[in-house]
């Protein structure tokens, strides 16, 4: 499971950077806290919920399976 946290968090911060989108926008875009995206993005979250992923994949729109696999 925690390979599977680090890969959620390096797909946010790639799709994040190839959008060319700060963490704080992201926050905004996502309808979450800055501190939500931080923790999720890093792999410090130990469990974000799919409604966090859904909101952080509509974000970028995209599919969750995107920030999963």
């Amino acid at each position: 499971m925690a390979h599977q946290k680090n890969t959620i968090g390096k797909n946010i911060k790639r799709l994040r950077q190839e959008q060319k989108i700060s963490q704080d926008r992201l926050s905004k875009l996502a309808d979450l806290s800055l501190n939500t995206i931080v923790t999720v993005e890093s792999g410090a979250n130990e469990n974000p919920t799919i409604d966090t992923l859904t909101r952080i994949a509509k974000a970028f729109q995209v599919g969750v399976d995107d920030l999963i696999t």
